[in-house]
Parts: structure tokens; C-alpha cells; sequence
């Protein structure tokens, strides 16, 4: 690990860099949880976004339960280091989500 400060994306404004400059260490964290979270839940909805537009007569996997439309996509989530598959779709402006499984340590 280097001692010298990292360098900060070119693309990043200058009004971001100078605010997380001024941040504790704690705040830091939390913002770069935050951010990762946020990542993580634009892809979601690119995914979902891109599931929706696809023809939705496609064959009905026979490992997708009844209450699950054809729609959805499988997501893995990660909860208390632990991971899991998830079903999600959209269903109006909100995303619903269904427990599939754990995910197998062996993939």
C-alpha cells in the first residue's frame, strides 16, 4: 500500500473531490457503502430494464416457481458475507424480489 494520497479519478468534479477530502474516515466508508450499493442497484435495474423488453413469450424456465413471472432474472445478493440467488422483476415502478436458493460455494 502506498503512503502518498490516491489520485482521484480526472472525470470525478472537483466539488466531489474537495468534499470527500473533507470527510472523517468513518463518513468515507459509508459513502463508499453507499456508493457501491447504488451500483449494485443501477446494474439490477439495467438487468430488469433489458428482462422487460425482451418478448415475453419466452418458454417458462421449470425451475422458476408459479408465483414468479417469466420475466424475471436471477440475482445473487450478498447478506452477512453470506450469498444467495434471488428472483427479480418489475412489477409497476417497484422491483419485487423471491428467494430461490443459497448460493452453491462450488461456482
Amino acid at each position: 500500500m502506498s503512503y502518498e494520497p490516491p489520485t482521484p479519478p480526472a472525470d470525478l468534479p472537483t466539488n466531489v473531490i474537495d468534499t470527500l477530502n473533507d470527510y472523517s474516515l468513518e463518513q468515507l466508508r459509508r459513502v463508499a457503502r453507499y456508493a457501491d450499493e447504488l451500483a449494485e442497484y443501477r446494474e439490477r435495474e439495467a438487468r430488469l430494464a433489458e428482462a422487460d423488453e425482451e418478448d415475453e413469450l419466452n418458454e417458462r424456465s421449470d425451475e422458476l416457481p408459479d408465483d414468479v413471472p417469466s420475466k424475471a432474472t436471477l440475482t445473487i445478493k450478498e447478506i452477512n458475507d453470506n450469498r444467495y440467488y434471488y428472483w427479480q422483476w418489475r412489477d409497476g415502478d417497484r422491483i419485487k424480489s423471491k428467494y430461490k436458493s443459497p448460493v452453491n460455494s462450488d461456482e
